[in-house]
């Protein structure tokens, strides 16, 4: 099998449809990324024409591109593309941004294909702005020691637009899939980018994991269409179906997963309008399952007691969402500490004043307590 290919906009180069996400490398049991493992994945991909790679200076703790520097380094340079980004969110001064783009170079000394400003929001692109850091693209790309130049993206369309528009971008990356047609850049970013001309690569098609495993009864209404196809594949198939997105990146963590990929994208066609229904009516069916009208606006905050409510919620109606606790088990467990939960509830309806959707904070404050800390569905 071989994956099917496509050309990368003005850069002229045929890459691969499926790109290989390398933020969700394997693990040792001791934190640090399984090399083995990882090598055996890499020369899978390989070996079925997936030839684009996809990094940035602080996934996996700073580990990922000294190993995506070192295997890839070990195979034949026309074989594959590496993206990487500069990281805004860790930067205070122009100086730094050489300093770490210094550092990337000897990490990466296979090279550096493209180079994209990490995680651009409103905020950040203020630093972008008042550091000139488009002119450091441009002199990084006219030197010969980035091969292009672009951006990934987090945040409001507003902000996108105004992004997309202020320099000769080779490329874009956008967070994208089938649930999220509305959030950040979503659908409307994605035409502005076509209309532009300016070649998409997308991030999160599978959205964290969440759309790799659904409820029972849809993962069955899509196995009836396709018993062949994965959960994750139907995904995939969605974005990659998308003319001007010319990678859809996946951040695989197993060999399996490679192999299941590789699957989809050696079999690429449009979708049917039966196909497109049935990830519709999925669609309809989990938007239909929140738990509560929460929209994150943070009204009720802050909570004289703690209780982070937005973080709360949104963990609770992912979990109904999916019926999927794994979708939400690290936010709940580690990241909401047990005085940011419904516990340090003590009831005085401060947020319930203050809420312009008039939810009923302290009741579901309880229930999704109750449905989080002993989930029904696993």
């Amino acid at each position: 099998m071989s994956v099917a290919h496509n050309i990368l906009g003005n850069t002229g180069e045929s890459v691969s449809r499926l790109g290989f996400g390398c933020m969700r490398l394997p693990l040792r049991g001791d934190g640090r990324v399984d090399r083995e493992t990882t090598e055996k994945m890499f020369a899978l991909a390989l070996d079925n024409g997936v030839n684009y790679f996809d990094t940035a200076y602080n996934y996996l703790n700073m580990e990922s591109e000294v190993v995506v520097g070192e295997i890839l380094g070990r195979y034949e340079r026309s074989r594959y593309y590496v993206t990487t980004k500069l990281p805004l969110i860790m930067l205070r001064s122009y100086a730094e941004c050489k300093e770490v783009f210094a550092t990337q170079k000897e990490r990466l000394k296979c090279g550096i294909d493209h180079y994209l400003l990490h995680g651009v929001n409103a905020r950040l692109w203020e630093n972008v702005k008042k550091w000139g850091l488009i002119d450091f693209m441009q002199e990084l790309k006219a030197g010969g020691e980035i091969g292009s130049f672009g951006f990934s993206f987090h945040d409001s369309y507003a902000c996108f637009d105004e992004v997309i528009h202020a320099a000769p971008w080779d490329l874009c990356q956008i967070q994208y899939n089938y649930m999220d047609e509305n959030t950040q850049a979503g659908t409307r970013g994605y035409e502005l980018c076509r209309e532009l001309g300016i070649p998409m690569v997308v991030m999160e098609p599978v959205r964290g994991g969440a759309l790799a495993r659904l409820s029972e009864d849809l993962e069955g209404t899509l196995r009836e269409l396709h018993p062949d196809w994965s959960t994750a594949s139907w995904a995939l198939r969605w974005v990659a179906a998308h003319e001007n997105v010319k990678v859809t990146l996946s951040g695989m963590s197993t060999l399996q997963q490679v192999e299941d990929n590789i699957r989809t994208f050696s079999d690429l066609r449009p979708l049917t309008e039966e196909e497109n229904a049935a990830i519709a009516h999925a669609v309809e069916v989990m938007t239909h399952r929140l738990a509560n009208g929460c929209t994150g606006c943070r009204y009720c905050m802050p909570c004289p007691n703690g209780v982070k409510i937005p973080e709360v919620f949104s963990a609770w109606n992912r979990y109904t969402q999916f019926r999927n606790y794994g979708v939400v088990s690290s936010l709940w467990e580690r990241r909401l500490k047990m005085e940011d939960k419904p516990a340090s509830c003590v009831g005085c309806g401060a947020c319930e004043e203050k809420c312009p959707q008039h939810l009923p904070i302290r009741e579901d404050l309880l229930r999704a307590s109750a449905d989080l800390d002993d989930p029904v569905w696993k």
